[in-house]
């Protein structure tokens, strides 16, 4: 098994990041749903804007929503984790603005909770059928700032300032991340200030993270546990 897991694992994405970016889809889990639960019955707010009536419902946008995303998320993450395999501190900085990210969105989704009026679909197309899927089983609720958007912007911040990532790579991170964004718009998930208030986020968590020495602690800790596992490993 460890063979396998160092011989096809491995150069997709360091064995010891696995942990930490589990970690984070844990994180992101438990506080979008335990949210979600504590905050159903509160008064929530409409931020929507003159501009958000504007933008029509395109269904097609479903597929960036429901399928492309994940697949960019999961890829982004075990790449950001591969272009920092030799400096780990990296990639700790990128998981403390992630998990600091998610604990501001916890603040908002309790403290001021959002939602939005949703169209009806009338359609008959796939798309239309995945749309009114998509709306009957996630309620209109945790939007601002809305989490697709955040986690899509950390994706390119992941990424854009590495000089050995071509940049090509980049400009198809941020492409993406724009996609998705978009994406949010066009089904109605969320509206403009959700999707502002996501990018500020990303932006100002990860400048923090850079700042701070949580990361430093989080390196040093994590090395410790991961020599204890694996006698003689360690973190670069």
């Amino acid at each position: 098994m460890v063979k396998f897991l160092k011989r096809f694992v491995d150069p997709v994405v360091p064995l010891w990041a696995i942990a930490p970016l589990v970690l984070c889809f844990i994180f992101n889990c438990a506080i979008y749903w335990l949210t979600m639960a504590l905050c159903g019955g509160l008064p929530h707010y409409d931020l929507t804007l003159p501009i958000d009536e504007r933008i029509p419902v395109v269904t097609g946008w479903i597929f960036i929503y429901l399928g492309y995303c994940y697949v960019f998320w999961a890829l982004s993450y075990c790449y950001i984790a591969k272009v920092h395999r030799d400096r780990s501190i990296d990639v700790f900085r990128f998981v403390t603005a992630d998990i600091m990210s998610r604990i501001v969105c916890m603040l908002f989704f309790i403290f001021f909770p959002t939602t939005n009026t949703r169209p009806e679909i009338l359609g008959d197309t796939l798309s239309d059928d995945l749309t009114r899927f998509l709306y009957t089983i996630d309620e209109p609720t945790n939007l601002f700032p809305s989490i697709h958007c955040l986690v899509s912007w950390l994706c390119f911040i992941g990424i854009r300032a590495e000089k050995n990532v071509k940049l090509a790579v980049k400009v198809f991170s941020c492409a993406s991340a724009l996609l998705i964004m978009a994406s949010t718009q066009f089904l109605k998930q969320h509206y403009i200030l959700d999707m502002v208030s996501a990018i500020l986020l990303a932006e100002i968590c990860y400048f923090i993270a850079g700042k701070i020495r949580f990361p430093i602690f989080l390196t040093r800790w994590y090395s410790k546990i991961v020599r204890k596992l694996v006698p003689g490993a360690k973190l670069n």
